[in-house]
């Protein structure tokens, strides 16, 4: 048996750049996203969750089942922070139902399907 190791380098950035970085919610607004989340579960308007991120966007998928396609996407886009706002809530066929500079002004959207008429 012969002992040839092979080395293969790891690809270097050029001119000591970092490629491009996904954008993902920080822990904060992964709590506020989360507790919002959890209040509707617990009343029975969601079932299911996804997550996904990308260069430009990140990306909050609520599902009622988890076979269809989701009811909201809650979504952080960096590059619109200081034009339309970086938080938006899309519908299941794409429209844009609130759209902020905070992610808790723009999360209020969901409260007043948590509001209960109670005799």
């Amino acid at each position: 048996m012969t002992n040839q190791s092979t080395i293969i380098p790891f690809k270097t950035p050029k001119n000591g750049k970092l490629g491009p970085q996904s954008i993902f919610f920080d822990r904060g607004e992964f709590e506020a996203i989360l507790n919002i989340y959890g209040k509707m579960v617990a009343s029975g308007y969601w079932k299911d969750y996804a997550i996904s991120a990308a260069r430009d966007v990140a990306t909050f998928a609520i599902f009622q089942k988890a076979s269809e396609r989701p009811l909201f996407r809650i979504t952080k886009t960096p590059a619109l922070m200081h034009k339309q706002g970086a938080y938006a809530i899309l519908s299941s066929q794409g429209q844009i139902l609130k759209r902020g500079q905070e992610l808790s002004q723009v999360l209020r959207y969901f409260e007043k399907k948590l509001i209960k008429l109670v005799n």
